[in-house]
């Protein structure tokens, strides 16, 4: 199984690194290497989770979105099936592993679902809160008035943070790096001084 995992993300460190991909200078360092890092330091947390599933799910959650089809959900499903099947997977396996992952595309109901999502889906929210995730958004969109800039990363550390992280000892540990990023984006406290 190891074997198959490392040839699956090599395959998607390479389709990372396209210049077809409009993240391709960052996405592979500043996103899915610190999701390995800490699905690593979880999986210590929660032994009971299948570290197979975890580990491709790393490399499989925002594969749609590095080749460009994540707007199309059928082609997407279809697309991660496929590539999952042709590198060697059982077809148990990549039928559990492409559901979960379109469990936590959904993001419903993530606090009862299997601890893999809840950990993938967790780490996916609080790995925008790690590194330059928000800087780059800024500099890849440099064409935006500054306050548009502010609401579209409010919207999206909002969306991350209420839909995606959904284990408590995360949310509790990333609690500060949420509120500071807040802050940065305007949105100041009631009173700095207590």
């Amino acid at each position: 199984m190891e074997e198959l995992i490392l040839k699956f993300k090599n395959h998607v460190m390479e389709k990372c690194n396209d210049p077809k991909f409009i993240h391709h200078k960052w996405y592979l360092k500043y996103h899915l290497e610190i999701i390995e890092r800490l699905v690593e330091e979880l999986y210590l947390k929660y032994p009971d989770a299948d570290k197979n599933i975890l580990d491709v799910m790393v490399w499989l959650h925002d594969y749609d979105k590095i080749l460009g089809i994540n707007k199309n959900k059928e082609l997407a499903l279809k697309t991660d099936r496929k590539i999952l099947l042709e590198i060697g997977f059982d077809e148990e396996f990549v039928n559990k592993v492409s559901r979960y992952v379109e469990i936590m595309d959904e993001k419903k109901d993530l606090k009862n679902s299997a601890i893999e999502i809840q950990i993938m889906s967790s780490v996916d929210g609080v790995a925008h809160l790690i590194g330059p995730f928000f800087s780059i958004y800024w500099y890849e969109n440099s064409e935006k008035e500054i306050e548009e800039l502010l609401e579209d990363n409010i919207k999206k550390a909002l969306k991350d943070w209420d839909k995606k992280v959904v284990l408590k000892e995360i949310r509790d540990r990333f609690q500060s790096r949420h509120d500071f990023l807040m802050e940065q984006f305007g949105k100041f406290p009631e009173r700095f001084f207590d």
